[in-house]
């Protein structure tokens, strides 16, 4: 999970725009997971016991992806790019309307329900 989090604030701290550091971030990590939970079932199946056990590893990348986001929509506000009041509010409905994209059981749900798993993000 690491490499998630690093991927994530490499995009971040690029000289972009906020808007297409967002897109980019949230399209890059989907991209990047997306493979080794479609096509490692190992790694799928750690993932998702650990996401159960509430492991403080997922807590801790939660917090860090969670850190990265606010502080895209934080420096989006300061450049007038986004309208929103509480940056930490708008975080949290990033990552949940894009829960689809990078929860482990709902892509494989999709995927066993013959969704077009390749059309996501």
């Amino acid at each position: 999970m690491n490499g998630t989090a690093e991927l994530a604030l490499t995009i971040a701290r690029r000289s972009t725009p906020p808007s297409d550091e967002l897109e980019e971030l949230l399209t890059a990590v989907h991209h990047h997971n997306k493979p080794k939970l479609l096509h490692d079932r190992q790694m799928h199946d750690l993932i998702v016991a650990a996401m159960q056990e509430n492991r403080p590893v997922i807590k801790v990348h939660a917090e860090q992806m969670m850190t990265i986001l606010e502080a895209i929509i934080r420096e989006g506000i300061e450049t007038g790019q986004f309208e929103v009041e509480d940056p930490a509010e708008a975080a949290r409905a990033v990552k949940t309307a894009f829960i689809p994209f990078f929860h482990p059981v709902l892509i494989e749900h999709r995927l066993r329900h013959g969704e077009d798993i390749e059309g996501l993000a």
